[in-house]
């Protein structure tokens, strides 16, 4: 009986974490099962709670009371309030804003939450805080709260008065012990693979390499409002020191002098945009007939031989805005921004951008991109005027700048577009009405209809960014301007062999996916004034039209056009100079040569 009293002891033993903090794992699982089958993504066709929630949700809280049990009681009761409490504040903001902004606690809501003043506060308790909000999702939170407390004060008050049979209660918690091994053994295997995702996540030293790792197809679940806090917190601390470094070196900007040798530069920076899709590269289907018009002109030139220095946008934006170069010691936060290069030169600065606005849901990668362009000292310093809204569609860009003026002077300014251009998902980047192309359209024998429709939409958005930018060019048409198009990355996009749109973040760069995912249309466009009254401009155009090149460069052909001298100007860099070092080597992602594939 004593071997058979102690082998019922071995075996509860495994159940004892649970036992010791029960009603504390039913609420905590109830709440963390209750978040996980509720907030699922919105908008999202198919979207599915997370179908590991259930063994993970024990997986975790079997590990957290297996901490709490080595706690005395007297200690563990108040601990386990403490912990409750945080964890219920944490969930009740979750959901909050999920049932206000269709989005789940992200770093982005974080940082605007920390840029949030006591008066923007209570305006915003005033207008979305109420009582309404327990007819909402929100109420199942405070409904699990509600029974928590109640079903806490109830054992305590009946501890002390209810007696069990210790022999029945031994035999029941050793087979109670046998179940929570096994499970929390099935539990274990099945997570293992998101724990070590999750792991590997938070283990990055820059917010750009969490972006990249959660491009990965083992990219970590965060299932859990509190996971979902701790890697916001992350996140806003990465970017945090990154800004710091680039605030930086922005007191460092010199500027010796300026010529304002073009008195109005455009740089219009698309998206996603697959050089072959384009009538400037051969591309058979009409998709930028006003371009290839231009072309034709003589008026823009086309160069034949760019590469984006990233596939993804944050990157690449990072990396052509500062003055850093792939390749050279450092990060592209060791060194200042142009914009803020052509401020302190004299230049007026306008930025008007269709993507980089902070807004609570949005998505890692565009807080990755946006989070230092968004910082409202660094904008101030880089940036005259900016937008403050976003439009469906590009062309609403050009409703917020005034058209240039011939009769009234204007500074010298350089005005940056960032369009939505070719962003997926394409069909809802053009209006319906601007349909071209079709699925009938394609003899492509190979795809599907899906894939079909899927490759039509994307050479609409095409054809439309082609209307949008040709708008952008024309009222320039009269000033002595300079305007330069490159989009950020390129976008695969069904070509042959492949079946397939999107990008390959994570995957092994070769010839192909170069060829689809990085090289990109670039001309340069000269006005007739500007021809006329700088005629070395436009032949130094031509004369680099053949000239290899990769974005991280730009800018340095941005000075040269503008005239400015700085100690950060690299002639070498420059793609118009005489001096560009042609051989310097393109590294795609700061790791694979172009040249060499």
């Amino acid at each position: 009986m004593r071997n058979l009293s102690v082998i019922y002891k071995v075996l509860g033993w495994a159940f004892r974490p649970i036992r010791e903090n029960f009603v504390f794992f039913v609420c905590m699982y109830a709440l963390g099962f209750l978040c996980t089958q509720l907030q699922i993504t919105l908008h999202l066709a198919g979207a599915k709670p997370y179908e590991l929630s259930a063994p993970e949700l024990f997986f975790d809280l079997y590990i957290l009371c297996f901490l709490l049990m080595w706690i005395p009681e007297k200690v563990r009761r108040w601990l386990r309030w403490v912990v409750a409490i945080v964890l219920y504040a944490i969930a009740l903001v979750d959901m909050f804003c999920y049932v206000r902004f269709e989005s789940t606690l992200t770093p982005t809501m974080l940082m605007l939450a920390q840029e949030t003043d006591g008066r923007e506060t209570s305006e915003f308790f005033r207008s979305y805080v109420g009582w309404n909000l327990l007819t909402t999702k929100v109420g199942w939170v405070v409904l699990i709260l509600v029974i928590h407390i109640v079903w806490s004060l109830l054992v305590c008050h009946l501890r002390k008065r209810v007696e069990v049979n210790k022999t029945v209660l031994s035999k029941c918690f050793a087979l109670l012990g046998v179940l929570t091994l096994v499970t929390f053994v099935w539990s274990a295997i099945e997570v293992w693979p998101n724990k070590a995702s999750t792991l590997r996540l938070f283990s990055h030293d820059t917010i750009g390499e969490v972006e990249h790792d959660l491009t990965r197809r083992d990219a970590a679940t965060l299932y859990l409002p509190v996971w979902r806090l701790a890697f916001s917190v992350y996140a806003n601390h990465l970017a945090g020191k990154q800004l710091s470094q680039v605030l930086e070196h922005s007191e460092q900007i010199q500027v010796d002098s300026c010529t304002f040798r073009t008195p109005n530069i455009v740089l219009i920076i698309g998206e996603s945009y697959n050089k072959y899709h384009s009538q400037l590269y051969g591309y058979d289907k009409p998709t930028s007939p006003r371009q290839l018009q231009r072309a034709q002109d003589s008026t823009l030139v086309v160069f034949d031989d760019v590469v984006a220095c990233w596939n993804l946008t944050s990157y690449a934006f990072k990396n052509f805005l500062s003055l850093h170069a792939l390749g050279d010691e450092g990060d592209w936060c060791d060194a200042p921004l142009f914009p803020e290069v052509f401020r302190k030169a004299g230049y007026k600065v306008t930025f008007l951008t269709n993507q980089f606005m902070s807004k609570p849901a949005e998505k890692v990668y565009d807080f990755s991109g946006g989070f230092f362009l968004n910082s409202p000292d660094l904008s101030a310093r880089m940036f005259d005027e900016r937008n403050q809204c976003l439009f469906r569609y590009d062309e609403g860009l050009l409703t917020l700048h005034p058209q240039p003026s011939t009769l009234n002077p204007q500074p010298s300014t350089l005005t940056i577009y960032h369009l939505m251009g070719q962003h997926v998902d394409y069909v809802a980047r053009f209006p319906k009405q601007r349909r071209k192309f079709t699925p009938a359209d394609y003899d492509r024998p190979d795809l599907d209809g899906a894939q079909l429709a899927c490759l039509a939409d994307y050479d609409n958005a095409t054809a439309y960014n082609d209307s949008v930018v040709d708008a952008i060019v024309r009222r320039y048409e009269q000033q002595d301007a300079v305007v330069i198009y490159m989009p950020d990355h390129g976008e695969e996009c069904f070509n042959p062999p492949m079946k397939f749109h999107g990008r390959l973040h994570s995957a092994k760069i070769d010839r192909r996916l170069a060829r689809e995912e990085f090289e990109i249309p670039f001309w340069i466009w000269c006005s007739p004034k500007n021809r006329e009254l700088h005629p070395d401009i436009y032949e130094s155009v031509k004369a680099a039209r053949k000239r290899p090149f990769m974005t991280d460069n730009l800018p340095h052909l941005l000075f040269s056009l503008a005239g400015i001298h700085t100690k950060d100007y690299r002639p070498d860099y420059d793609l118009l100079s005489p001096k560009y070092n042609n051989k310097r080597p393109r590294l795609l992602k700061n790791q694979t040569d172009y040249d060499k594939l």
